[in-house]
């Protein structure tokens, strides 16, 4: 059981669980070493003894560790402690693709264009590298507040020259977005990636899902036969030179798809162009169908009984003349009953696959019962005794009301249904807990913000008019004006505040001179969210190290996500010739 506080590997001190997953939870932790925070990913103790599971959760970091881009969570550190395998990755603080979509529904067509670019470029680096994530979703997708996209949990990725393929890592990834060849249980290509980023693209573009179904296998059989439905018929907006990047991406048979991310990307680049306005909706080269199987097996039986059939009659038809016509009518006779009774077979054997079997191996649903106020102990008891298994690891929660040591509920939680079996999470009290706020005006909103996301308070930052202040001239613009929150209260695990900073608006100093080094630009560039480009040039006239030229001029308006370009000073570089004179000395020798 990993708990607030505990160190990983004598280095990372666990703060608080940020996620949850069916192989894995994630923790937030303070990287003592090099003080930052990070993102541990530890192995769910149930978990930990199945080697497949192990093997599955190391190829997550071999897989990763050799990726390095802006669009990637970087991967820091892989290994185990006591029994804990864990990954440690960068701490990135956004939220999901999906989370964003449940909340605004359909983005607008430039947010959607931008995302897919950053989207595309870290998934070139993947596959540049060899590697297929083959778990594009949503899910997996983080955005920054600044718009930035990060591909996060490759724990199903694998390399495209690697030759093993099992059943367990053959048909893995979300349903919704499983590209037709994984979900036939074929090997995966950079295609693949390809299906489920348009996919995404779909969703991103209306808010929804293309494929829904009942159940899983449902789902897999329309990803594997329907095609995509129009983004055009949801949203007449949407120019049809978007559509067909999304059918091109989506089509059922890979040899109709883009052969590389980047040829989709620079699709996108242009898709905008006057010169695509009146585009025609895509038609596909190749015949679409080529990965039913379903339909080529019932070819292939009828083709197989016709044979069958025709055999017979021409061997009836080769016995004794003087008998032709019985012989005819009998082989007639044995064909058709032949062809009942194998049709017959075929529709049991359907009816027995599709709807006896499922009945009969479907698991019961139970209600999972109310375990509050119990100790750890008897929750267990009580869930077991209703049929359910419960994980190993515990969250824990602060709580005024239920006494440190106890259980606040489950999760799910109590009265949720779910199938006989299946494992809940103990939510164990704390106690009171919680973290007194301050009077934080005044202060660094960059240190306050650190400060409190280490106690597990979720801090938002936003910008306040100052019109109406009459110190306004003197004010800092990362100085805190305003809190949500009074001083004196108590917040606790993941509840919010809002720090309030002056709402001013930055402009590019002079950084020409020897009152700025390159460091202090970068330090500047940083705390404004600007991209700097540095290139150095000998000089006689400035100090080495210090600036001479700028691309953005003073006083105009500092924008996040610009780029600044700046010349700095370096040592000029002196040619010694050195010339060797050489004495050639002649000695004569007289006899």
């Amino acid at each position: 059981m990993v708990v607030k506080g505990q160190m990983i590997n004598e280095r990372y001190q666990i703060i608080r669980l940020i996620g949850e997953g069916g192989m894995a939870n994630v923790y937030l932790a303070h990287d003592i070493i090099l003080d930052r925070m990070v993102a541990v990913k530890i192995l769910r103790g149930d978990l930990a003894d199945d080697e497949k599971f192990v093997r599955r959760f190391q190829r997550e970091a071999i897989a990763a560790s050799s990726l390095t881009h802006p669009n990637i969570v970087g991967m820091y550190d892989v290994g185990e402690d006591n029994g804990d395998y864990f990954i440690v990755m960068e701490y990135v603080n956004g939220k999901t693709l999906k989370s964003l979509i449940k909340k605004r529904g359909a983005l607008t067509l430039p947010e959607v264009i931008d995302i897919m670019n950053q989207l595309l470029d870290g998934v070139k680096c993947a596959h540049d590298s060899y590697i297929i994530h083959r778990d594009i979703k949503p899910q997996n997708i983080l955005i920054l507040d600044d718009g930035t996209v990060k591909i996060t949990d490759f724990g199903i990725a694998t390399a495209l020259n690697n030759n093993e393929l099992t059943q367990t890592n053959s048909v893995m990834g979300s349903v919704h977005y499983l590209p037709p060849e994984q979900a036939n249980g074929r090997n995966s290509t950079v295609k693949s990636d390809i299906y489920s980023i348009g996919i995404l693209m779909y969703e991103l573009l209306t808010g929804k899902l293309p494929f829904k179904g009942d159940n899983a296998v449902e789902i897999a059989i329309k990803q594997m036969r329907e095609e995509i439905p129009s983004v055009c018929l949801v949203n007449p907006e949407i120019p049809q030179s978007i559509e067909n990047i999304i059918l091109k991406a989506c089509a059922k048979n890979p040899k109709n798809r883009y052969d590389s991310v980047a040829q989709m990307q620079e699709d996108l680049k242009t898709a905008l162009s006057p010169e695509r306005k009146n585009e025609k909706r895509i038609v596909y080269k190749y015949d679409e169908q080529d990965l039913d199987e379903t339909r080529e097996f019932v070819k292939e039986t009828r083709e197989e009984l016709n044979k069958n059939v025709k055999e017979i009659v021409d061997n009836d038809m080769c016995d004794d003349m003087t008998d032709k016509k019985d012989g005819q009518d009998k082989g007639l006779n044995i064909a058709l009953f032949l062809t009942i009774v194998v049709f017959g077979l075929i529709a049991i054997f359907i009816i027995a696959a599709v709807v006896i079997y499922p009945k009969l191996s479907e698991v019961p649903e139970v209600k999972i019962p109310s375990v509050a106020n119990l100790s750890q102990e008897d929750a267990i008891k009580k869930l077991e005794d209703a049929g359910l298994t419960v994980y190993d690891d515990v969250k824990e929660e602060a709580n005024s009301e239920i006494e440190e040591g106890k259980v606040i509920g489950t999760k799910p939680s109590a009265d949720s249904t779910i199938k006989k079996g299946n494992s809940v999470t103990l939510i164990i009290s704390s106690g009171e807990g919680g973290y007194t706020i301050l009077d934080y005006t005044g202060k660094n909103y960059y240190e306050v913000k650190a400060e409190l996301e280490l106690q597990g308070i979720y801090v938002m930052i936003e910008k306040k008019d100052i019109s109406g202040l009459e110190n306004k001239n003197d004010l800092d613009p990362y100085e805190i004006i305003d809190q949500s929150v009074a001083p004196d209260t108590k917040l606790f695990n993941n509840e919010k505040i809002i720090l309030y900073i002056p709402d001013i608006v930055t402009e590019y100093p002079d950084f020409v001179g020897e009152k700025w080094t390159e460091d202090k630009v970068r330090e500047f560039c940083d705390a404004n969210g600007i991209i700097i480009n540095v290139e150095y040039q000998e000089s006689d006239e400035y100090v080495p190290g210090t600036v001479i030229s700028q691309s953005r001029a003073k006083d105009s308006k500092v924008v996040s996500g610009m780029t600044l370009k700046i010349v700095v000073a370096k040592e000029k570089v002196t040619t010694t010739t050195t010339t060797t004179t050489t004495t050639t000395t002649k000695t004569t020798v007289e006899e």
